[in-house]
């Protein structure tokens, strides 16, 4: 009988070990996930976030938001500092896209550091419109790409550290309009009186806890291609930098006379979004 030796070497694991082509040695390596159970403490603490944001009741927008330290104009350009240090994103989204369409790879979380490259450039779009005459309907167009580029970096640390199927197109796309869904929200919120920001918040700064609590837990990578812990270190250093600054527009105006803090605070962002984009397009990547 034909299946009494096939039995017998299933069986017998020196036969198995010896057989020149086994079983194991033909399955492809396929990626898995993440079977740290330490991968789990990232849902907690996204949930711990929701929770937070959820129970103090809506968050409001201060009231003089729009009323940025540096008003001056330059060649007929108002806010002429605020609006023009927007031209560093477009210079950074533009590299990142040429770099990886030069990428002979296709590792899992490229299309999220694509889609992320995407948005630093719509961010400097937006965001120069909304510093050229600051209101909350200009501001939709400031926050909305910036929304975006969080959902991204979220997707591809994700995809690197927990399961490549955070970078499928599908999580992206439902990313992306859960990030505009979440800008939408404030908007719509704001023109009855009542402008909520916790969605947006929520949106914002769910990377900014990930990032540094999956280094810490030291996750494995699940893909060959992994953006290094400094590359992200950095990146959060830099964000952290750049929101100080914002808090303090007008004390650094009036401290040096010729930058604000909120002017800073774009050449931060984006030194930080540079940085992250470098080592993602690194040359072992085949970028």
């Amino acid at each position: 009988m034909a299946s009494l030796p096939t039995a017998k070497w299933r069986a017998n694991p020196v036969l198995l070990s010896n057989t020149p082509m086994s079983l194991e040695s033909t399955t492809p390596s396929l990626p898995r996930a993440s079977s740290a159970p330490r991968a789990q403490w990232l849902g907690w603490a996204a949930l711990a976030l929701f929770i937070g944001l959820v129970l103090p009741g809506p968050i409001k927008q201060w009231d003089n938001y729009h009323a940025f330290a540096d008003t001056r104009a330059w060649l007929g350009v108002p806010h002429a500092a605020d609006v023009l240090s927007n031209v560093l994103f477009a210079i950074v989204g533009g590299f990142g896209l040429w770099r990886l369409s030069r990428s002979a790879l296709d590792w899992p979380s490229r299309k999220a550091w694509q889609l992320f490259c995407v948005a630093i450039l719509c961010t400097s779009a937006g965001s120069a419109f909304y510093h050229w005459a600051p209101n909350n309907t200009a501001l939709v167009f400031d926050r909305i790409p910036i929304a975006w580029a969080c959902a991204a970096l979220t997707c591809a640390l994700l995809a690197e550290h927990v399961h490549r199927r955070w970078a499928a197109p599908a999580v992206l796309a439902a990313g992306w309009l859960i990030a505009t869904g979440a800008v939408v929200y404030w908007w719509a919120t704001e023109q009855r009186g009542v402008g909520d920001l916790r969605p947006y918040l929520y949106v914002q700064f769910l990377p900014m806890l990930l990032v540094p609590l999956a280094l810490l837990l030291r996750l494995p990578a699940v893909q060959p291609a992994c953006t290094p812990a400094g590359a992200w270190w950095s990146v959060l250093g830099l964000y952290a930098a750049a929101k100080a600054m914002e808090a303090a527009d007008h004390a650094v105006l009036v401290a040096t006379g010729m930058i604000s803090g909120h002017t800073l605070k774009h050449l931060l962002a984006a030194a930080g979004a540079a940085w992250i984009v470098h080592a993602v397009t690194r040359d072992q990547r085949g970028a």
